[in-house]
């Protein structure tokens, strides 16, 4: 597979018009910030190492991105990188927790901090920030040991330039709980939605708002977070829909299914939401990060059945 397979100036995507927010608490619908959704131009980038696997995971406004390559399954474990400059294979940079069996890195900031998750050589998983190539192990006290089992299932998800990071530990039930941790003072809040019985915090911006996927147990949806309060994230046609990236304007990017039961990528910005789709992919497209300039990054399965990293980039 080649470097880089670019399509130029290739644009995926269907505008819905959702109407006003959902709160699910009574408050006011924040203030909407007027803008104009770009032409996005697609390209396809994997790392040399695993031409068969790739997830692109976060972007920061500097254009390096965040992700890894492996499926997860025996014989191919996750390896996590960065990508920047030009984008070619001369620029993807190793990224992984030392001794660590398995690593994604899941988001980046403009000052190159990341932050993911690491998984051992019996399965536990834990959330990691890394700055400056100092990596430090993040896991909030309510999750260590809290999974099925007596294990350990946490990731972060998220980092802004606040030296905040998002993620979510998993009990002993399957259900997930969001956190928001600070990470010069190494503490944690935990976040909680009205009805949800699981909750992932999956982004957060500079404002501290955050992007959210939840569950009541039966159906997946979306929330932006703001100012302690929770507004739904409505997907076309009700069905089920994600949140994983959120950047400064409070825009936010995920995934939803349709009807037919198709995936599909989305970027939704406070009354309108747009589908966004790959134009190599064939029907599940995720966007996961996106920054403020409105780049998007994510991954899409092509004819082939490989998971390939996209970017959708607006110049």
């Amino acid at each position: 597979m080649s470097t880089v397979a670019a399509v130029a100036a290739v644009t995926a995507v269907t505008g819905f018009n959702l109407g006003a927010l959902s709160p699910v608490a009574n408050a006011a619908t924040p203030a909407a910030h007027h803008y104009a959704s770009p032409t996005l131009h697609f390209s396809t980038h994997n790392n040399a190492a695993d031409p068969t696997f790739n997830q692109l995971l976060g972007i920061n406004d500097r254009g390096v991105m965040a992700g890894y390559f492996g499926s997860g399954q025996p014989g191919h474990p996750n390896k996590g990188y960065t990508l920047s400059g030009d984008h070619d294979q001369d620029n993807y940079r190793n990224e992984n927790f030392p001794g660590s069996a398995q690593t994604q890195v899941t988001a980046i900031n403009d000052r190159n901090q990341t932050v993911g998750f690491w998984v051992d050589s019996v399965g536990n998983s834990y959330g990691f920030a890394d700055v400056r190539g100092h990596f430090t192990d993040v896991v909030d006290p309510h999750g260590q040991g809290a999974a099925a089992g007596g294990a350990t299932t946490e990731q972060l998800l998220g980092v802004n330039e606040q030296n905040q990071a998002v993620g979510f530990w998993t009990d002993a039930n399957g259900n997930n709980h969001g956190f928001r941790y600070d990470l010069r003072s190494r503490t944690f809040h935990e976040i909680h939605v009205p009805g949800q019985a699981s909750v992932m915090a999956t982004s957060i911006n500079d404002r501290g708002d955050v992007a959210i996927s939840a569950s009541d147990g039966n159906t997946q949806m979306a929330y932006l977070l703001h100012h302690g309060r929770a507004y739904a994230v409505t997907a076309p046609g009700g069905g089920n829909i994600q949140a994983f990236g959120i950047n400064d304007r409070d825009q936010v990017v995920g995934q939803y299914t349709d009807s037919a039961g198709v995936a599909h990528g989305y970027e939704w910005n406070r009354r309108h939401i747009r589908t966004i789709d790959d134009p190599n992919g064939i029907g599940s497209t995720v966007v996961n990060g996106l920054n403020n300039h409105g780049d998007l990054v994510g991954f899409y399965v092509d004819a082939a059945g490989n998971t390939d990293g996209f970017l959708a980039a607006t110049k």
